[in-house]
């Protein structure tokens, strides 16, 4: 990897011995010792305009209550425990919590409706979820089919709040190995149930130098991830990289909407703001009058990530914020960091990835591994190892193994690398969905509409949008007798809003009378797509007819 030395940058990280290390030493518990503690870490505001504040004191004291918690509940190094939170302080301070007991942290979207907390609790046996009365009653409908979940944490529950307050705010972290297990999410795939990514302490090094190289973060910002910790970046630039670099973080806990955004940016002076190129894009349909009522001028540095960031998103930027821009980012869950950047100091490129970071090795390559000449489609693969790699895919061993090619990860996307090493985003090589920057498996939304008592078979797929990137689409075939209708539409997207999550429901759905199937019987996605947008089907030679 170029000969990059992780071996000197290691050693800014807190190890107990030659290859002890917990994280939380490194992102908490170092800026209490270095006499820190009176530093804001973190500023939340809802739509309801209440405002919490938590120093790094607090956060220390707290998370080391919620370690003590765990303790006595006999959680044990290894064990998964999650967190099932909207962005309140509690889900912040609960994960490093599980960090510091040693234990696997999981992040849940709050959105999440009981089928999608099922398959993820699970997959992880998960023995502890973190969560609140209003969304326990989502746990609470599959518990029965979790053998493995023995307590329901209910953090606005009296009876939990006396009991946290009585723990001790003293915890020393549990000794954990740098390949040790420190949190896991879960990602949508094409086909089956979503996959438990899982990553390593090991990763903090190249997590913290990211946000150095890519974010331009330095102490003494005030910073702004938008990401929910449900995502990979909410959990990497949302919480470990900020803490360790002793930034101060604002936090919105409540929903988008541009003016009230654009108020935060001036009200906490947010010097770092990353945020998804859906938004993006929403904040651009609102027009300029609405930016200029407000005063950017402590806004230094902006950053986009979760999908590709298209030109004129890059352009808007540029006047609107008098000359500063979204620099776009490549990465994914289970990279476990920035790989592929537009750097403060890189020449930029409108609508390019960017370049890869110094330590990455990142090629174009065909189906059998081989690079391909600069200017021509192929696979987005980086060689591995690098710090931040995921570990494993949980309990799914082939699954992890499918995503290495003669030495490459690949990265299922399509990309190309122009002559002077700017990568370009083409698309993915499968049918995964990204809308307002989630990944979502086609096959989750298709097993939810079939649920539906009338329907009989669903295909999904995602179709271009200029404000979400695409949107959800299905074709539904119903039962003999169940009449097609805009009611029945509208109970169908409720029902998947459900039963998965606020994101995942189709904006589209399209009653046909079958659907386009190989011999085997799997739904052909790309025939449904290329008609959707007017193209040409390609070879049907496959297909049980057509």
């Amino acid at each position: 990897m170029n000969n990059y030395n992780w071996t000197e940058k290691n050693k800014e990280l807190i190890w107990v011995d030659d290859d002890t290390l917990n994280i939380t030493s490194t992102i908490i518990d170092r800026h209490i010792e270095n006499g820190d503690g009176k530093k804001l870490a973190y500023i939340f505001e809802s739509d309801d305009k209440e405002v919490i504040q938590l120093t790094y004191k607090d956060l220390f004291e707290k998370s080391n209550q919620s370690a003590n918690l765990l303790k006595k509940y006999v959680v044990n190094k290894g064990d998964r425990v999650f967190l099932f939170l909207p962005r309140i302080p509690d889900l912040y301070i609960n994960f490093l919590g599980v960090l510091k007991a040693g234990a696997i942290a999981g992040t849940m979207f709050s959105a999440f409706g009981a089928d999608a907390l099922k398959d993820r609790l699970s997959n992880s046996g998960a023995k502890i979820v973190f969560t609140t009365k209003e969304l326990s009653e989502r746990i609470l409908a599959v518990k029965s089919e979790l053998p493995e979940l023995q307590h329901i944490f209910i953090i606005d529950d009296e009876e939990y709040i006396k009991e946290f307050a009585s723990q001790k705010k003293e915890f020393s972290p549990v000794p954990t190995r740098s390949e040790d297990y420190a949190f896991m999410l879960y990602t949508s795939g094409t086909t089956g149930k979503p996959k438990g990514i899982v990553h390593a302490h090991a990763a903090l090094v190249q997590q913290i130098e990211t946000a150095k190289y890519v974010l331009d973060l330095k102490e003494g910002d005030m910073y702004w991830c938008t990401a929910d910790p449900g995502w990979v970046t909410g959990i990497v630039y949302g919480i470990l990289t900020p803490l360790a670099l002793g930034v101060t973080s604002f936090v919105h806990t409540g929903r988008f909407e541009p003016d009230l955004w654009y108020s935060f940016v001036e009200k906490y002076k947010i010097s770092v703001w990353y945020t998804a190129p859906t938004a993006i894009r929403m904040m651009m349909a609102k027009g300029d009058e609405l930016v200029k009522k407000h005063d950017f001028s402590k806004l230094r540095y902006l950053a986009s990530v979760g999908e590709p960031l298209n030109p004129e998103a890059i352009e808007w930027s540029q006047k609107v914020f008098e000359g500063k821009y979204f620099h776009d980012t490549w990465w994914q869950t289970e990279t476990g960091s920035i790989m592929i950047a537009n750097t403060p100091d890189l020449p930029l490129k409108i609508g390019s990835m960017g370049k890869p970071l110094p330590w990455v090795d990142a090629e174009i390559i065909d189906d059998e591994g081989n690079p391909v000449p600069p200017d021509t489609e192929g696979n987005l693969a980086i060689l591995p190892p690098w710090p931040s790699i995921m570990r494993t895919v949980w309990q799914n061993q082939e699954k992890y193994s499918s995503y290495f090619l003669k030495n490459w990860y690949i990265s299922g996307d399509r990309a190309k690398k122009d002559t002077d090493g700017y990568f370009w985003f083409i698309g993915r090589a499968d049918d995964v969905i990204k809308t307002s920057g989630e990944r979502v498996g086609p096959f989750e939304v298709e097993s939810a509409l079939v649920e539906y008592e009338g329907v009989i078979e669903a295909g999904v797929i995602g179709k271009p949008d200029e404000i979400r990137g695409e949107i959800i689409k299905a074709f539904v075939v119903l039962k003999p007798g169940v009449t097609p209708s805009e009611e029945l539409k509208t109970k169908l997207q409720e029902h998947v809003k459900h039963h998965l999550a606020g994101h995942a429901y189709p904006r589209e759905i399209e009653f046909i009378d079958k659907l386009p199937k190989t011999r085997s019987g799997k739904i052909m996605r790309r025939i449904l797509k290329a008609k959707e947008l007017g193209q040409d089907i390609g070879d049907t030679s496959t297909l049980e007819e057509y």
